[in-house]
């Protein structure tokens, strides 16, 4: 696992090639460099560096819910910081919706990384949207995973997507029906594995994992044991008590998620499902043999991530605070 962070040159290279084929296929989306805040910021990846890097010292677990924070946002309408934003009187946010309600964190993290890269620019001139993507490649990489470049010139939404919210995948969701919202964001099924693999990181309440451990098959007896300890059978004794994804490394990024999931160990339904005698699970035993590949195809598939539906140009607007429009 130390060694992980040793490949991030050939990442790297991997992760240039597909920007270079992302942006000659896309004329939106050759608005997005790496370079974009050159002039106007320079400063801008260091300082959010250093401001992730001290959030995960403080607590580990950070760094999963800054992975996931970025996941949510552009799953969501694109990746435009429509997550961040409070509810209002007159609209709500995406907070609170279906897949984000009492799971989503780290809304103070990116608040101070705001604060921060404002400070070093001397004005605002960074997106929120950004800062999520800057902030979730900086988390893998200071938890042991690859590092890649990451393009940036996103803008922020003017207004959230809270209907869009069930774009997301859900834990109790099949393989089909997850596959095929991943389908619709122009994944393919092995970059839906790839991406899964942040489940490597964080952990996840009982509420979300109880049906399976008191009623599922799939599932190492012993490991559902295990857990019932911590989450009793009748809601809601227990339902915000915790357990991690990958009970094997909850705080260093690594392909062990893969090999919980051969284990019959995954933590929620639709971990396991990627491995259950479907279509995925010849994708699972490769990255659970071949962590390189694994690393490689998480990075590549977390620039693809970024670059969904980005706001780009004059649309929306650089927000001054993060959770209310300007």
């Amino acid at each position: 696992m130390a060694n992980f962070i040793s490949y991030s040159n050939k990442y790297t290279l991997l992760s240039i090639l597909s920007l270079l084929i992302i942006t000659i296929s896309s004329p939106v989306l050759a608005q997005l460099s790496v370079g974009f805040y050159g002039r106007t910021c320079p400063s801008v990846f260091d300082t959010v560096r250093a401001a992730t890097r001290s959030a995960i010292n403080r607590e580990p677990r950070m760094g999963a819910s800054l992975i996931r924070l970025f996941f949510h946002d552009c799953f969501v309408n694109g990746c435009d910081g429509g997550v961040l934003l409070d509810d209002t009187a007159s609209t709500p946010g995406e907070k609170g919706q279906i897949g984000n309600a009492n799971s989503l964190r780290g809304f103070e993290v990116i608040d101070n990384i705001k604060a921060q890269v404002d400070r070093a620019c001397r004005r605002v001139v960074v997106s929120c949207a950004d800062i999520i993507a800057i902030a979730a490649r900086d988390s893998v990489a200071q938890l042991g995973g690859p590092t890649y470049l990451i393009p940036v010139g996103r803008r922020d939404a003017r207004a959230p997507s809270p209907a869009r919210t069930t774009d997301l995948p859900a834990f109790f969701e099949d393989l089909n029906p997850i596959a095929a919202k991943f389908k619709s964001k122009g994944f393919t099924t092995r970059e839906m594995v790839a991406l899964s693999g942040a489940h490597t990181l964080g952990q996840a309440r009982c509420v979300l994992y109880r049906d399976r451990i008191y009623n599922e098959t799939n599932i190492d007896r012993g490991y559902a044991r295990s857990l019932q300890a911590n989450c009793p059978r009748v809601s809601p004794n227990g339902n915000n008590n915790l357990a991690p994804l990958d009970s094997q490394s909850p705080n260093r990024f690594g392909n062990s998620y893969y090999q919980e999931l051969i284990n019959r160990r995954g933590l929620l339904h639709s971990d396991q499902v990627l491995f259950n005698g479907g279509a995925t699970d010849s994708i699972v035993r490769a990255y659970s043999n071949n962590p390189r590949a694994f690393l490689s195809d998480f990075a590549n598939s977390m620039v693809k991530l970024g670059n969904l539906s980005p706001l780009t140009g004059n649309q929306g607007e650089i927000r001054t605070n993060c959770r209310r429009i300007n």
